[in-house]
């Protein structure tokens, strides 16, 4: 980011104005999402480098990239520029008003948050049917950023989107905390807690994980779609009777 597009009235006006605005320009670019990813991601020859894991690229193998959260696109971006012709598919699941053009006319598909809607269920659906059949060759790749446990929602049977909703609007009224809010998600939907690799089968897994979770608990952000649940039903119970909400949530829910 240029330094000068940060100069508020107040830095212009002060003698270290401009040395305030570089310093926060280099924050900024130093926490930028698609930075992050070409940080982590390279690809040379038939090789692909997440983080310290090495991927092969063999013939007739599939190549995924979802990228799921707020930071969605840019990830996405940036994985794409680096990956090149070897990805088959990908797809972004975005908030609203956070999408960019991407290569190729690559989807983005913008769902509600904070409170989940009925574009995240449909978007949920896409990506499971995108992870549907793979083998053991074929490669996944997931980008996740924060907001991604509203963004890519489907509840499990008996529970229905409305419950999802209401269930969502009830704790974020009561403060609890985003690692509450997700324990109870986490045991009420198809695609967290480690549900994406559930979906995608002999598949091999790779994530990349942008916190915004204080601590960095891969189980936490954005529900932990690639990483195991180790919080269990009774603790989802606790937090409904710790903030005394029990019997303000959905019965399908409450069962």
């Amino acid at each position: 980011m240029q330094p000068e597009l940060l100069l508020s009235h107040t830095l212009r006006s002060h003698p270290r104005g401009m040395a305030v605005a570089r310093i926060l320009a280099a924050a900024l670019d130093a926490v930028e999402p698609a930075a992050a990813v070409r940080h982590a991601l390279r690809r040379e020859n038939h090789r692909i480098w997440v983080a310290e894991h090495v991927y092969e690229i063999v013939p007739e193998q599939q190549v995924i990239v979802l990228s799921i959260g707020k930071a969605g696109a840019p990830m996405l971006r940036a994985a794409l520029d680096i990956l090149g012709d070897c990805v088959t598919q990908a797809i972004a699941v975005i908030k609203d008003g956070h999408g960019e053009p991407l290569p190729l006319g690559i989807p983005t598909l913008e769902a509600g948050h904070p409170v989940p809607d009925a574009r995240g269920v449909a978007a949920s659906q896409q990506v499971l049917r995108m992870l549907a059949g793979l083998n053991e060759r074929d490669l996944v790749l997931v980008l996740i950023s924060g907001g991604g446990s509203a963004l890519l929602t489907l509840p499990v049977s008996g529970v229905s989107l409305a419950d999802m909703q209401a269930l969502t609007q009830v704790l974020l009224g009561c403060g609890a905390t985003i690692q509450e809010i997700n324990s109870l998600r986490k045991h009420l939907e198809y695609t967290k807690g480690g549900g994406l690799v559930q979906a995608a089968g002999l598949a091999q897994i790779a994530g990349l994980v942008l916190s915004d979770v204080v601590g960095d608990p891969l189980d936490v952000i954005a529900s932990g779609p690639t990483f195991p649940d180790p919080t269990t039903y009774t603790d989802a119970w606790h937090v409904l009777e710790r903030y005394g909400i029990i019997e303000q949530i959905p019965n399908a829910i409450r069962e």
